[in-house]
């Protein structure tokens, strides 16, 4: 049993000094100067690469992989639309479908609709009464008088003072 945990702790020691050199020698490479410019023309050299294709794609009018990825976008986009889209009409066509069986749902809607017409019935009669009817008498006081007839002088008013005892 040794054994094996002998070869484990050499296997993971061995795996962790090779894994702290390969870090050493990358640390190293990034600082060089040489190394560091080397990669960053790459880097540019790759991104003026990829923009001499799209161009190239865009002059035989072919998609690039940037087209093809937003219309991907957009197909996904679509479809969870009309996945909701269907749940929704599915949902409809089942109250359609509990509509459409005989029952007192259909029955109560269709007295209560019947209900306020004869009350709208009723209102619409009162309101043809009310204007067919004769207007009300004007009193007295808001008639209009001549022109040359006098204003009579409007009746006095008594006092709201305490009656004097007789």
């Amino acid at each position: 049993m040794e054994d094996d945990s002998g070869q484990g702790g050499l296997r993971d020691r061995i795996a962790r000094q090779g894994e702290d050199a390969l870090g050493k020698l990358a640390q190293d490479l990034l600082e060089n100067p040489l190394v560091n410019s080397a990669i960053t023309r790459a880097f540019g050299a790759r991104e003026r690469a990829v923009q001499a294709q799209e161009a190239a794609l865009g002059a035989l009018n072919l998609p690039s992989a940037a087209d093809v990825e937003r219309l991907t976008r957009r197909l996904r986009s679509v479809s969870q639309r009309m996945e909701g889209i269907e749940e929704a009409v599915d949902r409809l066509d089942q109250r359609l479908a509990g509509m459409s069986e005989p029952g007192a749902a259909l029955d109560e809607r269709l007295g209560a609709l019947e209900r306020q017409l004869s009350k709208l019935s009723i209102e619409i009669t009162h309101l043809a009464n009310a204007l067919d009817a004769t207007p009300a008498p004007v009193p007295r006081e808001q008639e209009r008088l001549e022109v040359g007839e006098p204003v009579a002088a409007p009746p006095k008013r008594r006092s709201g003072g305490k009656k004097k005892a007789a």
